[in-house]
């Protein structure tokens, strides 16, 4: 039976007033193209349903270029509409606009536990592991407590100029809750897989995470 992979996107579309954000394609794209590799059943969503905000889209990444014409983007849903326990596994997609909406959504947390605790794998890139920071087992711990996680780095925050706008520093927040951050030189692929957790640092780390998550679910 082919493995369901649910890709998770952001619905928020202003970066703190200083321009429109969203979810940055590419880390949504190539993972998406990997999976269908794979032959995988691949589902988006996003926070709100209807078609997410972008960010960062390049034309002349043939990858890109196919996701945002697939019939998965195009018939994208609400993730309040679905049950984790349907997916083998999520990846939430990164994006600054996921600094706004994923720490705090419901349905975000509710997805992740419900994939992780019915034996699938969380996987999360660049900015999507804000979706970890109030992530939690339904004992109440957290999901990323104990475990080593890669996210975006303060360092890379404070390159792209938006350190004093996004509304906290990713990898302080993963600390805070108890992961060990393992950060890579700015801008470098960085994977982490700690179990069934599996984290990206940045844009660079898409591809390389949807490689090793494909690995584990083969």
């Amino acid at each position: 039976m082919s493995k369901r992979i649910l890709i998770a996107l952001t619905s928020h579309d202003d970066l703190g007033g200083a321009r429109k954000t969203g979810y940055y394609v590419s880390e949504a794209a190539h993972p998406w193209h990997a999976f269908r590799e794979a032959g995988f059943e691949v589902k988006v969503a996003s926070v709100l349903g209807g078609q997410p905000p972008q960010d960062g889209y390049d034309p002349d990444d043939a990858a890109q270029s196919a996701f945002l014409a697939s019939d998965e983007l195009r018939d994208a849903g609400r993730l309040a509409d679905l049950d984790g326990r349907a997916f083998d596994a999520v990846l939430f997609a990164g994006g600054h606009g996921t600094m706004w909406d994923f720490p705090a959504d419901a349905d975000v947390a509710r997805i992740g536990r419900e994939v992780y605790e019915g034996g699938g794998v969380v996987a999360a890139v660049c900015h999507g592991p804000s979706a970890l920071v109030n992530m939690t087992l339904s004992d109440g711990t957290p999901l990323v407590a104990g475990r080593r996680v890669a996210a975006f780095t303060n360092a890379e925050e404070k390159a792209a100029g938006v350190d004093e706008i996004v509304p906290f520093l990713l990898a302080d927040a993963l600390v805070a809750k108890g992961a060990r951050h393992e950060p890579a030189p700015d801008w470098q692929p960085q994977v982490v897989v700690d179990g069934r957790l599996v984290t990206g640092q940045n844009p660079a780390s898409a591809t390389p995470l949807a490689e090793r998550l494909v690995d584990l679910l083969k």
